[in-house]
Protein backbone atom coordinates (compact mmCIF):
# COMPACT_ATOMS: atom_id res chain seq x y z
CA UNK A 1 0.00 0.00 0.00
CA UNK A 2 1.47 3.48 -1.10
CA UNK A 3 0.36 6.18 1.22
CA UNK A 4 1.63 10.27 0.87
CA UNK A 5 1.71 12.10 4.20
CA UNK A 6 2.58 15.96 4.43
CA UNK A 7 2.34 18.26 7.58
CA UNK A 8 3.70 21.92 8.53
CA UNK A 9 5.88 22.44 11.17
CA UNK A 10 2.88 21.54 14.15
CA UNK A 11 2.77 17.98 13.11
CA UNK A 12 6.41 17.47 12.20
CA UNK A 13 6.87 15.08 15.17
CA UNK A 14 3.64 12.95 14.87
CA UNK A 15 4.27 12.39 10.81
CA UNK A 16 8.06 10.73 11.67
CA UNK A 17 5.48 8.39 14.55
CA UNK A 18 3.46 7.98 12.03
CA UNK A 19 5.96 6.77 9.37
CA UNK A 20 7.85 4.96 11.50
CA UNK A 21 4.44 3.27 12.66
CA UNK A 22 2.99 2.51 8.92
CA UNK A 23 6.67 1.51 7.69
CA UNK A 24 6.92 -1.21 10.60
CA UNK A 25 3.42 -2.78 9.06
CA UNK A 26 5.08 -2.73 5.31
CA UNK A 27 3.63 0.37 4.21
CA UNK A 28 5.38 2.84 1.87
CA UNK A 29 4.97 6.20 2.77
CA UNK A 30 5.72 9.19 0.60
CA UNK A 31 7.07 11.76 2.76
CA UNK A 32 6.05 15.88 1.30
CA UNK A 33 5.95 17.31 4.94
CA UNK A 34 8.45 19.25 6.59
CA UNK A 35 11.01 18.16 8.76
CA UNK A 36 11.70 20.62 11.08
CA UNK A 37 9.75 22.79 13.45
CA UNK A 38 10.55 26.06 11.86
CA UNK A 39 7.51 27.37 10.40
CA UNK A 40 5.79 27.25 7.47
CA UNK A 41 2.68 27.46 4.81
CA UNK A 42 0.81 24.37 5.23
CA UNK A 43 -0.43 24.74 1.68
CA UNK A 44 3.18 23.64 0.13
CA UNK A 45 2.66 20.31 1.88
CA UNK A 46 -0.89 19.34 1.99
CA UNK A 47 -0.69 20.09 -2.08
CA UNK A 48 1.75 17.44 -3.21
CA UNK A 49 -0.11 14.56 -0.79
CA UNK A 50 -4.15 15.42 -2.27
CA UNK A 51 -2.48 15.72 -5.87
CA UNK A 52 -1.14 11.80 -5.09
CA UNK A 53 -4.39 11.04 -4.15
CA UNK A 54 -6.16 12.46 -6.77
CA UNK A 55 -4.03 10.99 -9.29
CA UNK A 56 -4.20 7.24 -7.99
CA UNK A 57 -0.37 7.64 -6.88
CA UNK A 58 -1.34 6.99 -3.53
CA UNK A 59 -4.01 5.01 -2.05
CA UNK A 60 -4.62 7.41 1.54
CA UNK A 61 -3.11 10.45 2.09
CA UNK A 62 -2.21 11.53 5.86
CA UNK A 63 -1.94 15.10 6.69
CA UNK A 64 -0.90 17.09 9.84
CA UNK A 65 -1.08 20.66 11.05
CA UNK A 66 -1.96 22.14 14.14
CA UNK A 67 -5.66 22.25 14.41
CA UNK A 68 -6.08 19.95 10.94
CA UNK A 69 -8.25 22.54 9.46
CA UNK A 70 -5.78 24.87 7.33
CA UNK A 71 -5.02 21.20 5.77
CA UNK A 72 -8.22 19.54 5.68
CA UNK A 73 -9.53 23.06 3.87
CA UNK A 74 -6.49 22.64 1.03
CA UNK A 75 -6.73 19.22 0.49
CA UNK A 76 -10.51 19.37 0.11
CA UNK A 77 -9.83 21.88 -2.83
CA UNK A 78 -8.79 18.57 -5.01
CA UNK A 79 -11.11 17.09 -7.28
CA UNK A 80 -12.17 14.04 -5.91
CA UNK A 81 -10.06 14.14 -2.83
CA UNK A 82 -12.37 13.25 0.67
CA UNK A 83 -10.32 14.76 3.24
CA UNK A 84 -11.97 14.29 6.80
CA UNK A 85 -10.61 16.40 10.14
CA UNK A 86 -10.62 13.42 12.94
CA UNK A 87 -9.70 13.52 16.36
CA UNK A 88 -11.25 10.52 17.75
CA UNK A 89 -11.44 7.17 16.17
CA UNK A 90 -15.27 7.05 16.07
CA UNK A 91 -15.15 9.87 13.48
CA UNK A 92 -12.31 8.14 12.18
CA UNK A 93 -14.41 4.82 11.30
CA UNK A 94 -17.32 7.03 10.42
CA UNK A 95 -15.54 8.97 8.03
CA UNK A 96 -14.30 5.84 6.15
CA UNK A 97 -17.72 3.81 6.49
CA UNK A 98 -20.03 6.86 5.13
CA UNK A 99 -17.37 8.90 3.25
CA UNK A 100 -15.17 7.08 1.87
CA UNK A 101 -12.61 9.63 3.30
CA UNK A 102 -9.21 8.86 1.13
CA UNK A 103 -7.38 11.58 3.25
CA UNK A 104 -6.73 11.67 7.10
CA UNK A 105 -6.46 15.41 8.54
CA UNK A 106 -5.01 15.12 11.67
CA UNK A 107 -4.90 18.35 14.69
CA UNK A 108 -1.88 17.68 16.00
CA UNK A 109 -2.45 20.31 18.61
CA UNK A 110 -5.71 18.55 19.66
CA UNK A 111 -4.53 14.70 19.69
CA UNK A 112 -2.24 12.82 21.90
CA UNK A 113 0.73 10.81 19.99
CA UNK A 114 -0.38 7.89 20.43
CA UNK A 115 -4.11 8.75 19.81
CA UNK A 116 -3.30 9.79 16.53
CA UNK A 117 -1.61 6.27 16.04
CA UNK A 118 -4.25 4.59 17.08
CA UNK A 119 -6.84 7.47 14.27
CA UNK A 120 -4.45 6.03 11.88
CA UNK A 121 -4.84 2.48 12.39
CA UNK A 122 -8.74 3.13 11.99
CA UNK A 123 -8.19 4.78 9.49
CA UNK A 124 -6.84 2.43 7.30
CA UNK A 125 -8.32 -0.66 8.58
CA UNK A 126 -12.24 0.78 8.61
CA UNK A 127 -13.70 -0.31 4.52
CA UNK A 128 -16.12 2.05 2.95
CA UNK A 129 -19.56 0.42 3.01
CA UNK A 130 -20.81 1.89 0.24
CA UNK A 131 -24.57 1.11 -0.37
CA UNK A 132 -26.70 3.80 0.55
CA UNK A 133 -23.70 5.96 0.85
CA UNK A 134 -22.42 5.63 -2.47
CA UNK A 135 -24.77 8.15 -3.84
CA UNK A 136 -23.88 10.64 -1.39
CA UNK A 137 -20.12 10.20 -1.89
CA UNK A 138 -20.64 10.75 -6.08
CA UNK A 139 -22.59 14.06 -5.33
CA UNK A 140 -19.45 15.24 -2.96
CA UNK A 141 -17.17 16.64 -6.26
CA UNK A 142 -18.19 19.46 -8.37
CA UNK A 143 -19.55 18.03 -11.82
CA UNK A 144 -17.05 18.83 -14.19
Amino acid sequence: MNISIGNDHAGTEYKFAIIKHLEAKGVTVKNYGTNTNDSVDYPDFIHPVAKDVENNKAVFGIIICGSGNGANMTANKHQSVRSALCWTKEITALARQHNNANILSIPARFTALPQAIEIVDTFLNTPFEGGRHERRVEKISIPS
